[in-house]
């Protein structure tokens, strides 16, 4: 008689149900949970979660950091072997709902003291991107913010807006005050010769327009200048 070395249903190594992502989270908390078991949560749609995890530290491994992971196209988290489309829809949704979470602040009716304000309102947001983008705070009198203004997006190395680009808007609003802001994708938030150069134009520029120019902040990794704290708005 020969041996059956066929392993039985009931001789299969037990899986550890306690120990899978969703289970985790409802026991411990999302907060508890590694990247990899959050991640493997929204891909496995409640099925099959050792695959999942697999794939989630497939992805993790493939973007290096979960900054580019969410600035990642669909089809860009597709490249990744085994990831359907609705899964890569499904981690562009949650990074999307975790980054208006973050901008939350942001939104008008938000009162500036001081240049930390703005960057904790913006860093989650901007330490992100991975090319520079700039954008406009448009201010009340009682330095509260009216509407945000995207102005431009640019390469690795800068981004290109011209003074009328930032005006234009803010005379058809009849604004009275205004804040530049814009990022670093080095980490370094140090203005650059640039960066004072058009800080200057623009202080000219509201000067004759009555706005009031109330600062140019760069934002770093972790870290912002404010060219306002360091002298440097002036016309």
């Amino acid at each position: 008689m020969k041996t059956n070395d066929t392993i039985m249903p009931s001789d299969r190594p037990a899986i550890d149900v306690e120990g899978l992502p969703r289970e985790r989270l409802e026991k411990v908390g999302a907060a508890a949970l590694t990247d990899s078991e959050l991640l493997a949560v929204i891909l496995s749609g409640g099925s099959d979660e050792q695959k999942a995890l697999e794939q989630a530290r497939l992805l993790l491994d493939s973007f290096s950091i979960l900054q580019r992971m969410g600035n990642a196209t669909v089809s860009e988290i597709q490249y990744v072997s085994g990831i359907r489309k609705e899964q890569a829809i499904a981690i562009k949704a949650a990074f999307e709902l975790g980054k208006r979470m973050a901008e939350y602040k942001r939104h008008p009716g938000t009162c500036i003291q001081s240049a930390k304000d703005v960057a904790d309102m913006l860093m989650p947001e901007f330490r992100t991107y991975e090319t520079e983008r700039l954008i406009c705070l448009e201010m009340s009198t009682k330095n509260e913010v009216l509407a945000r203004h995207d102005i431009s997006m640019g390469g690795l190395d800068g981004t290109s807006a011209h003074p009328r680009d930032i005006f234009c808007t803010l005379v058809r609003n009849r604004a009275s005050a205004m804040i530049i802001v814009h990022n670093h994708p080095s980490g370094n938030a140090q203005p650059s010769q640039a960066d004072i150069q058009i800080s200057q134009k623009l202080c000219k520029g509201a000067e004759l327009l009555g706005i009031r120019f109330l600062d140019h902040i760069i934002i770093g990794d972790g870290s912002f200048v404010s060219l306002k704290d360091q002298g440097l708005l002036k016309g």
